[in-house]
């Protein structure tokens, strides 16, 4: 019988039984469902917010004990060897494929609702017809939408707008500047190019909770509110956890992890913080710039 420990010949990690991908799955399943419950309770005017803490426990710790885990193989055993870690990047590069898909369906909802907002819709039941919208109704055969109870103005683009684009874009200045001090050995620099990434992500989403505080819309009741609070708001939940995530990176640099040669959680990190910026920017010139048209009043 050949021995169970001994030195292995290639430089494939094959990862030992976890129980985190069932625990984790038993957790989404049980979130699922506590959102389910959550919604009916809303929508009967009892909203209960606890039905969805079982489920939000068990996913944050499968995500806490998995890449602890997974951080414990590249730093401690050694198993992220420059194959893995190749593998790792596509895995990284996929899942940042999937989150566009996510902004291509806000992206393609705005686009539809502001180039054709005279469109007549069918409402479509089991089998026929049952009724047809005129968007000309809702929004006046215009974008923006005309004034109505729900809706009064746009954002001038010119004012938090373009602040908090520029928070954004230096701060993938200093995500940079972390990763060519990480390159250059350089661990001051390291730490304080992700310090300030991760303040200035903090500073945006306090920028668009206060813009979003004095908005002269609301969510429901006509869509243009919709369709920007939903394309905005995704977008801040990203901004939301990569920050997390650069945070948790700053602490490992703290501890001593990375190197100028293996350095994937990092690379991760600043991968997806280029992607939230990137997708700001479309969002800054389509639905704030473009979107405004000449009816800026707020």
């Amino acid at each position: 019988m050949a021995d169970a420990h001994a030195e292995k010949k290639h430089d494939y990690h094959l990862v030992d039984p976890s129980p985190w991908p069932l625990v984790g799955a038993i957790g989404a399943f049980v979130l699922a469902l506590g959102a389910i419950m959550y919604f009916i309770s809303k929508k009967e005017d009892a909203a209960n917010i606890y039905y969805i803490v079982p489920g939000l426990v068990l996913v944050s710790l499968t995500m806490f004990f998995w890449w602890r885990d997974v951080i414990r193989e590249a730093e401690h055993e050694g198993h992220h060897t420059p194959v893995v870690q190749i593998h790792l990047r596509y895995g990284m590069l996929l899942f940042i494929i999937s989150e566009v898909m996510f902004f291509v369906a806000w992206f393609w909802a705005y686009f539809d609702a502001s180039l054709f907002p005279a469109a007549v819709h069918e409402i479509e039941g089991t089998k026929t017809v049952i009724g047809m919208v005129e968007r000309n109704e809702l929004t006046g055969g215009h974008w923006p939408p005309k004034e109505s109870e729900n809706f009064k103005s746009v954002f001038d683009p010119w004012k938090l707008p373009l602040v908090n684009t520029l928070i954004l874009l230096t701060s993938g200045t200093t995500v940079t500047w972390a990763h060519h001090a990480l390159i250059e050995g350089d661990r001051k620099g390291l730490i304080w190019g992700l310090f300030l990434t991760v303040a200035l992500g903090i500073l945006f989403t306090f920028v668009q909770y206060y813009e979003y505080g004095h908005a002269a819309f609301n969510f429901s009741g006509h869509i243009y509110g919709a369709t920007f609070y939903l394309a905005t708001g995704f977008h801040g939940f990203h901004v939301i956890v990569g920050t997390i995530f650069l945070a948790i990176i700053l602490l490992r640099v703290l501890k001593g992890h990375f190197t100028p040669k293996q350095h994937f959680g990092f690379e991760a990190a600043a991968w997806y913080w280029h992607f939230v910026d990137v997708v700001w920017l479309f969002l800054f010139a389509a639905v704030y710039i473009w979107g405004a048209g000449s009816a800026v009043g707020h």
